[in-house]
């Protein structure tokens, strides 16, 4: 369900922060209030100009004065149309260029946060704030703001001039809206309630629409269907029940608001004919009284109506600057990668000294943990004085179970997260200085759950390295054992593919993931369960493929089959966080330990 219904818990604070995306647009903001106040005003005048008019027709002593008063009146008219229409187009582009400015802003920033933020919020929530929250606020500048302006200069204005008419019948009509007020707050509340419990209700219910169609398999294999239905009926009945009581409240208050003003209208009416009897009143005044009775009313109403959608735009606004403040990803590494070293050398690591010159290290890819402690929680360890090496070339596999810290070791490698105690050292370097930017775009990581853009194959390989000719996209593809399943698509390599390529199967996407990483020609791989979710004959060719992306590459593997880490140069098995056991294959086997029970078919991995 949406939280879109919840109130902001400081909306004075988060109002004025929204209010200073106007800065960015100050001559619209400035002009849409200018002319929306002075389309109020006039129409407030047109109002007026009733009195004035009637007693000058109904005296009939100088019909010159009544033509100009009628002239007048026609201004003023022409006054407030287009004042109210220069006003109205203002806000509406001001509210399009804040949100713009906002959506620019929130995308920014989220680009710039760390990974451990996404791991810690839903991708739902975040995509209710991209859109849902920013189109809240969106509604309410275009409409809520500029109606709610609109109401209080007429309400303020209104009554002055019917104090200035009549005191006495200001003090009736005043009586009169409190009690509208108060029968308007009620009706709301009560329906505000009931659309809350409706849009639960209907979220419960589609939510298991979206259940039941993609299990259908399931509830079929397992005879499920009557259980289904009866499920169904049930949470139907309760969305025709709640939509039944919120429609109920909602059609209420116009009729009852109508119903309250007629009465209040024919009570100023008698009222008004009685001072006018005794010449406390002219017919001019009563008749503009009573168009102003009739019109203070509408704006009080709109006011009611429109706080509950401003409040739901600034709840909004908060979760929005609530990302938006959210700290940035932190780089103080003033280690560089360039490629301007010595002559036929590979790209070199550009090491500040302490008197100012530059050290120049090759950059190999040896990676070093030395006495590495790591938490995702303060109180909480997952790895424990890990020491592990990785020369230049070599395959180092990680075994254990779920949870044991496997995906956490190379997660500290790209500098996701930073280490607690320890530390972990690149090509003899602390990776803590390294500029993070420079350290992975030496990387690149094969998933298990691979990620493909909506676009062609050719944009979706070139995404490892963007400047990539379309004869180097080839060869990736070729590296990766590719190219022929991509020759087969309906288009080759300009076949559009759809959000995470679900027009390939899972092999396919697998290996147009590892010719991503090929055409990065990263110096360290790190294979995060790539081949755990495919079948035997793709698993052979996907396996192909890493072995020639592996070669010469520094490579760190994270398995579930342990027939794809047989021939790492190291194993190492992991449990509780801890390296519990090394060495390659042979040597992990003669141990007897928990590598050869797992490859004896003694234990398992959970």
């Amino acid at each position: 369900m949406n939280k879109l219904h919840l109130k902001p818990k400081d909306p004075k604070k988060t109002l004025l922060r929204l209010f200073g995306y106007f800065k960015y647009n100050i001559l619209l903001f400035i002009g849409g209030i200018f002319f929306i106040i002075m389309g109020s005003l006039a129409e407030i005048g047109i109002n007026g100009m009733l009195s004035p008019v009637i007693d000058t027709l109904v005296s009939g002593r100088d019909m010159g004065l009544f033509v100009k008063y009628i002239i007048f009146m026609g201004l003023l008219v022409l006054v407030t149309s287009v004042s109210q229409y220069i006003g109205n187009l203002s806000m509406a582009r001001l509210a399009q260029r804040t949100v713009h400015r906002i959506r620019e802003d929130m995308f920014s920033h989220m680009e710039k946060l760390p990974v451990s933020y996404f791991d810690k919020h839903s991708h739902g929530d975040l995509m209710s704030t991209f859109t849902n929250d920013v189109d809240m606020i969106n509604q309410s500048l275009e409409q809520s703001v500029s109606q709610m302006l609109i109401s209080v200069v007429t309400v303020l204005g209104t009554f002055a001039m019917m104090l200035i008419l009549s005191p006495i019948l200001t003090v009736m009509v005043f009586a009169m809206l409190a009690f509208m007020l108060y029968t308007v707050r009620y009706i709301g509340k009560k329906s505000a309630k009931n659309f809350r419990m409706q849009q639960a209700s209907l979220a419960d219910m589609n939510g298991y629409i979206e259940e039941m169609m993609t299990g259908q398999k399931v509830v079929k294999v397992f005879n499920y269907e009557d259980r289904a239905i009866k499920s169904f009926r049930k949470k139907n009945e309760e969305l025709r029940i709640a939509s039944t009581m919120a429609s109920t409240f909602g059609t209420m208050l116009m009729p009852v608001m109508g119903s309250l003003s007629f009465v209040k209208y024919a009570l100023v009416s008698m009222a008004g004919a009685y001072l006018v009897m005794i010449n406390r009143l002219s017919i001019g005044n009563i008749a503009s009284f009573l168009q102003y009775t009739r019109s203070v009313s509408r704006p009080i109403t709109q006011v009611s109506n429109q706080l509950n959608t401003l409040f739901a735009a600034l709840a909004g606004a908060e979760r929005i600057f609530k990302v938006l403040d959210e700290e940035i990803e932190r780089d103080d590494g003033d280690v560089t990668l360039s490629k301007d070293c010595k002559e036929g050398e590979s790209p070199c690591w550009l090491v500040p000294r302490e008197d100012g010159t530059m050290e120049k290290v090759p950059l190999r890819g040896f990676i070093t943990f030395k006495d590495v402690d790591f938490g995702y929680v303060s109180d909480r360890r997952v790895l424990n004085k890990i020491n592990l090496y990785a020369k230049p070339g070599q395959k180092i596999a990680f075994v254990g179970s779920t949870g044991a810290g496997k995906t956490t070791l190379t997660n500290l490698i790209n500098r996701f997260y930073e280490i607690n105690e320890g530390v972990i050292l690149y090509d003899g370097i602390d990776i803590r200085r390294i500029n993070k930017h420079d350290l992975r775009s030496t990387m690149s990581i094969v998933l298990q759950d691979v990620h493909l853009f909506e676009g062609t194959v050719k944009d979706n390989i070139r995404y490892g390295r963007l400047d990539a000719t379309d004869e180097e996209v080839v060869e990736a593809a070729k590296l990766a054992n590719a190219h022929n399943f991509i020759q087969n698509l309906p288009e080759g390599y300009d076949t559009v593919l759809t959000s995470d390529g679900l027009n390939l199967s899972q092999g396919e996407r697998q290996l147009l993931s590892i010719a991503r990483a090929a055409i990065a020609d990263p110096v360290i791989l790190i294979l995060d369960e790539a081949t755990s979710s495919v079948d035997t004959r793709t698993e052979k060719l996907i396996a192909e493929g890493m072995d020639k992306l592996m070669a010469g590459r520094t490579t760190f593997v994270i398995a579930h089959r342990l027939s794809t880490v047989r021939n790492s140069n190291a194993i190492m098995v992991l449990e509780h966080g801890e390296i519990i056991e090394r060495g390659d294959h042979d040597e992990l086997m003669k141990q007897k330990g928990r590598y050869y029970a797992l490859n004896a078919g003694i234990a398992e991995l959970d």
